[in-house]
């Protein structure tokens, strides 16, 4: 995915996303292709991994084993341009008027205080985690942030999953929570939606920030075939009339050619030739398969294809994932 955005420099990291599952994965995929550096913290109890086998999770017909489901989600996040840090964060800590940053613009930055590692700051921070919410005690009074509830062994406190909106957002600015956490569900694959939603929200509340409205604030990460394409909309022009045609009365003339341009290029930028689409679509399929064990693969490919792959590799003739990088 090209840049939707430039590392704010006084941070070190645009979104810290804490919670390596499924909601956590998902929301840093959707955080990172959109240009934003993105790291995942991934230390704590996972509930998925005594899954025996995870059977509901659209795509896998006969099933997957946790483990290996979660190993594909974090390469997908990898991939998309997260760095996964396998670090259980004790503490988020609002970095505005604490005075323990000159950097941080007031209502913005978080510090997450890693159990072992060094601190990180980010401008934002996604909550995914799904059992515990502790570390985000002091960001707002302990009676909003948590709730009491009665158990076998008396009163336990826990994350209030009300706190949060359907969507997301919570009153503490730059604070999202996503997934179980925020009442969301505890299957994977609706965990990993609403991780989609959260990161969503994310950027369309980013883009509103950089003066986009409604109409265009909400970002859609697709990609299209470039032989379907609609001249017309080709030309940057063409989007610099429709801005200036549904722009709020109050915008600056040079701001609205300047967001007319950058969605142009957004746009330009998610159409693909066909030869492109199918290299991606070979090296995704690469992939799938180098997660799955060689014996079962083996099995599955007809006896011939894989004489004909040993002729190839000894004549040298075999394509690699170097032959489907894009150009």
């Amino acid at each position: 995915m090209a840049d939707g955005a430039d590392t704010d420099a006084r941070f070190d990291v645009d979104v810290a996303v804490v919670g390596g599952g499924p909601a956590g994965c998902s929301a840093g995929v959707f955080a990172a292709r959109y240009g934003l550096e993105t790291v995942v913290f991934d230390r704590g109890s996972s509930s998925l991994r005594r899954c025996a086998c995870l059977e509901n999770y659209l795509g896998f017909p006969c099933g997957i084993d946790a483990e290996r489901f979660l190993e594909l989600a974090q390469t997908h996040a990898r991939e998309a341009g997260c760095r996964i840090r396998e670090e259980l964060v004790d503490s988020v800590v609002a970095l505005a008027g604490n005075g323990e940053t000159e950097d941080a613009a007031d209502g913005e930055g978080f510090r997450l205080e890693p159990q072992g590692g060094d601190p990180v700051t980010a401008r934002f921070v996604i909550a995914a985690t799904k059992y515990d919410g502790s570390y985000l005690r002091g960001l707002d009074d302990d009676e909003a942030l948590f709730v009491t509830e009665e158990g076998a062994d008396g009163g336990v406190e826990r994350f209030d999953r009300a706190y949060p909106d359907d969507d997301g957002r919570t009153p503490v600015a730059g604070l999202y929570v996503a997934g179980p956490l925020a009442g969301s569900g505890d299957q994977a694959i609706i965990a990993a939606g609403h991780g989609a939603t959260v990161a969503r929200t994310l950027l369309r509340d980013l883009r509103r920030e950089e003066g986009y409205w409604d109409r265009f604030a909400r970002q859609y990460d697709w990609r299209r075939y470039t032989e379907n394409r609609d001249e017309e909309w080709a030309d940057p022009e063409r989007w610099v009339e429709l801005f200036d045609e549904t722009a709020p009365e109050d915008r600056d003339t040079g701001d609205v050619r300047r967001l007319a341009e950058s969605y142009a290029a957004e746009r330009d930028e998610s159409y693909l030739e066909a030869e492109t689409a199918a290299r991606r679509t070979e090296r995704g399929q690469r992939r799938l398969a180098e997660a799955l064990d060689d014996e079962v693969l083996l099995e599955a490919v007809d006896d011939e294809a894989i004489r004909e792959r040993a002729a190839a590799l000894e004549g040298g003739n075999a394509r690699s994932d170097a032959d489907l990088v894009d150009d």
